[in-house]
């Protein structure tokens, strides 16, 4: 009996500000939960390379760095469990980054939300296409796709307003890989529907972009007042209010349990005040928040700590990296010469390895075929209509080789029995 595969998930903050509530509900304690998943393999890191792109303050981002790291910890998450490192301490992320530019096409660049914004706003401002945008920000979803890419992670949990990098982190994989071989996991994106998008003060998605957050471990008398700060309408005590775009209701359901957020929303019918609504938000967000301030507060004081756990969880994340790092520049050819003016009998094994190869076709579907170590295809795919559909069926061949083989008949062009066992034997040697 094999074990069931572990599945690896990856989530990174931008260390560009303090953590805030959004960044709790909708990053940190998920992924503190899914990392006491005995079958998930987890990645946490914080993207202070990212970071570079949004701010020029270099104290801003060192001390942001300094707080997600202790909100992390002091809200859960055991280093020890998982795999917790800071971005740049991870070398081959950037030249991982160089490789998948590569293969990337612009035209899906040019599509980036945040790229796209920012063009938008120098249209309406009448200014130049181009104006205050760094090459930064235009690659930055390759940076994101060198991120995910780089760990093969399986699932990466994100905002319904970054599924598009999971999409183009998608793409890049399946462009190198119809290139070079199947070297990359297909990442899919995850999102908890009831915190994708946590407003903020003033109802937009809580963000330090817009200032309007409230942060996670300020002081119990800072929260109430950031609190007694978010926006609501006019109505006066008495009057029924509508939960539907209440931002004050919404944060507090991302904290209460089913039956609190009934309370609460028959409290709204019955015409709750907005001071005493507010007093119920604080009370609850504060009874689970003041059991961590302590611990956060304890790290922020001892930063070579945090440093020393963050080292650690480097050290590990490249014990990964830097042999996959080794196998992508092989794949692409920046190899030692001597590998290639030796007689191909005796050339680097990798070279004689047979592959996947993945692609889409002009009717839009996906395929993939595997070839042998002559590049002769053994196995062809029918379609698919999700590039996450054939991803899925390529994962299970290498996994389970011939008993999936033969699961999966009905999605493969007819063998004979000579080819099916060709396929078998060259998927043992995967």
């Amino acid at each position: 009996m094999t074990s069931q595969p572990r599945t690896r998930v990856l989530t990174g903050i931008t260390t560009t500000g303090t953590p805030h509530l959004g960044n709790y509900v909708g990053a940190i304690r998920p992924t503190v939960q899914a990392s006491r998943n005995a079958h998930n393999d987890g990645f946490y890191f914080l993207a202070d390379y990212h970071a570079l792109i949004k701010c020029d303050e270099p104290a801003r981002i060192q001390r942001s760095t300094l707080e997600i790291a202790a909100s992390w910890i002091a809200s859960g998450l055991d280093t020890e469990k998982v795999t917790f490192y800071r971005q740049s301490d991870i070398p081959e992320i950037p030249e991982l980054t160089w490789l998948l530019t590569c293969v990337t096409g612009k035209g899906l660049l040019n599509r980036a939300h945040a790229y796209k914004a920012s063009v938008d706003k120098n249209h309406e401002a009448g200014k130049d296409t181009d104006a205050d945008v760094t090459a930064g920000l235009f690659m930055y979803p390759v940076l994101m796709g060198a991120d995910i890419l780089m760990f093969k992670a399986h699932k990466v949990p994100v905002g319904r307003d970054q599924i598009q990098h999971i999409e183009m982190a998608r793409d890049m994989a399946s462009s190198f890989n119809h290139l070079y071989g199947e070297h990359f996991v297909l990442p899919e994106a995850v999102i908890e529907e009831s915190v994708a998008l946590l407003p903020g003060l003033d109802g937009r998605k809580m963000s330090k972009s817009y200032d309007n957050t409230i942060a996670l471990f300020a002081p119990a008398a800072t929260m109430r007042k950031q609190i007694a700060a978010i926006v609501t309408d006019s109505k006066a005590p008495g009057e029924p209010k509508a939960t539907e775009g209440s931002a004050l209701f919404q944060i507090y359901q991302a904290f209460a349990s089913a039956e609190e957020t009934a309370t609460l929303a028959q409290a709204y019918a019955d015409g709750i005040g907005w001071g005493d609504a507010k007093q119920v938000l604080f009370e609850r967000i504060d009874r689970e928040v003041a059991p961590m301030r302590e611990q956060y507060q304890s790290l922020i004081n001892n930063p070579a700590q945090l440093d020393k756990i963050l080292l650690a969880g480097a050290e590990k994340a490249r014990q990964l990296a830097t042999p996959f790092m080794r196998e992508l520049r092989h794949a692409v050819g920046l190899r030692a010469l001597a590998s290639d003016a030796t007689a191909s009998e005796h050339k680097d094994s990798k070279v004689a390895l047979p592959s996947f190869k993945q692609y889409r076709e002009k009717d839009g579907q996906f395929y993939f075929k595997f070839v042998d170590a002559q590049a002769q295809v053994l196995l062809q795919s029918l379609a698919f209509s999700s590039p996450n559909e054939a991803g899925q069926t390529i994962a299970r061949l290498q996994n389970e080789k011939g008993a999936a083989l033969t699961e999966l008949a009905t999605v493969f062009e007819p063998m004979t029995p000579e080819k099916h066992r060709l396929v078998c034997e060259n998927l043992d040697l995967l």
